[in-house]
């Protein structure tokens, strides 16, 4: 239990709270930048970057690369992460998952719910509908952190498996909603790599390089083929292995074995004794789980500030944000992420408990989930991802990102107060 659930969970958590400050400092800089440099802004981040090779050409500017590339790795560790919490972790018990997995669906439907009455009511534009379904895991667990002692240590998990559902879901919206104009020809090409990397793994290749190309490959294949490029990310962490190539127990012996015998040999050990001993060890772990351990720093500490960095940037203003606020785009997206999110992810778990057959976890009680919820309405990073695919026109993007913005916060800071109220009023009537 320790190794399979506790420490990558301890490091998780400890990567995506720590990314949280790199990622707040990136949306500063991006609304500092667009707001007394527009031009530069606008000009870095819409440079054409161009790569031929004979007659095939592809041509993106920067941003476009940011969110389509960049974020296939992104959502490559997500993958990696859900797999893992499948195989091992939080979402192996099924029963002790089914109340943050309702939590999870309640609030996507809470948020997607509340935009679309919005924009129903006001005669708005329907297109965004799926902005308020997202979270942003990073600040989620980093203003968690913020509420220290005031919320209990198993809110944390609790967390953790609420934003491991809404990533895979969000997956799956972004596949089904957000392709379009499909070559099936491209289609094909890409089931052919992935076909290749499954009999790569059969055969027994090892070599990151060779999976590192076929990755390449693949990418360019979903991305010519009208499907978002980052599901190549998805595809590619749900085909890393979970089972490491050699068994730990015989690997720990014939490791010990050689030890033994290199403190007894009277000749200095050779440079190539111990590369062979240090690949014997590292194939014990499982590809999933050093692919995880290498890549979701990258990940945290990189490609989401420089994800934010390149879409915060937005002109911001008393008037600008009123008007944001006040139309039916941005009036959907800020009450989905503060009122319908929240409100159904709480309706939700509480159904499957009373009279459902679930049961609260251990350590929670209602109020905590209460102030757990809507944390799950700080969008930022992936609402903004999605108003990206959802939108094509600038002036309604901006318009999101700004609402998305005013919303995570007031969520965040309504998440803060119920915690710290909760921490109060236990105080107030002694311990537990």
């Amino acid at each position: 239990m320790p190794r399979l659930v506790v420490r990558p969970l301890e490091r998780f958590l400890q990567l995506e709270a720590g990314s949280a400050s790199l990622l707040l400092g990136a949306a500063v800089a991006a609304l500092v930048w667009a707001n007394f440099a527009s031009d530069s802004y606008d000009r870095f981040w819409t440079a054409t970057v161009s790569v031929e090779v004979g007659s095939f050409t592809l041509e993106e500017d920067l941003r476009h690369l940011v969110n389509d590339l960049l974020m296939a790795v992104f959502f490559y560790v997500v993958a990696l992460e859900v797999k893992r919490e499948l195989l091992f972790g939080s979402l192996r018990d099924r029963r002790s998952a089914l109340v943050p997995g309702a939590a999870a669906l309640g609030t996507m439907v809470g948020g997607a719910l509340a935009y679309v009455a919005v924009n129903l009511v006001a005669d708005g534009d329907l297109r965004g509908w799926a902005i308020p379904i997202a979270t942003d895991i990073a600040f989620a667990v980093g203003v968690l952190g913020l509420a220290g002692a005031r919320a209990p240590k198993e809110l944390r998990a609790f967390m953790l498996t609420l934003a491991v559902i809404d990533d895979l879901a969000t997956i799956l919206v972004i596949a089904v909603f957000f392709s379009q104009g499909l070559s099936l020809a491209w289609l094909a090409a890409a089931g052919g790599v992935v076909l290749v990397i499954v009999v790569a793994q059969r055969i027994g290749v090892r070599a990151v390089t060779a999976y590192v190309l076929l990755a390449a490959a693949l990418w360019l294949a979903v991305f010519e083929s009208g499907v978002h490029a980052t599901l190549a990310g998805v595809v590619l962490g749900f085909l890393t292995p979970a089972a490491a190539f050699q068994s730990s127990r015989r690997v720990t012996a014939v490791i010990g074995e050689r030890l033994t015998e290199l403190a007894d040999a009277d000749a200095e050990v050779s440079a190539g004794t111990l590369l062979e001993t240090s690949r014997l060890a590292e194939e014990a772990v499982s590809p999933l789980v050093r692919m995880e351990e290498s890549v979701h720093p990258w990940s945290a500490y990189l490609i989401l500030p420089v994800f934010a960095l390149a879409n915060a940037g937005v002109p911001v203003s008393v008037g600008g944000l009123a008007d944001a606020l006040s139309s039916p785009i941005g009036a959907g997206i800020a009450l989905g992420l503060v009122v319908g999110a929240p409100l159904g992810g709480f309706v939700f778990a509480r159904a499957v408990v009373h009279p459902g057959p679930a049961r609260l976890p251990a350590g929670l009680d209602w109020v905590a989930i209460a102030g757990v919820t809507p944390l799950k309405g700080i969008g930022f990073t992936i609402a903004i991802f999605i108003s990206a695919l959802a939108f094509e026109e600038e002036q309604l993007q901006d318009e999101a990102t700004l609402a998305i913005l005013a919303g995570s916060t007031a969520a965040a800071a309504i998440g803060l107060a119920v915690l710290y109220a909760r921490s109060l009023l236990l105080r107030g009537h002694g311990p537990e």
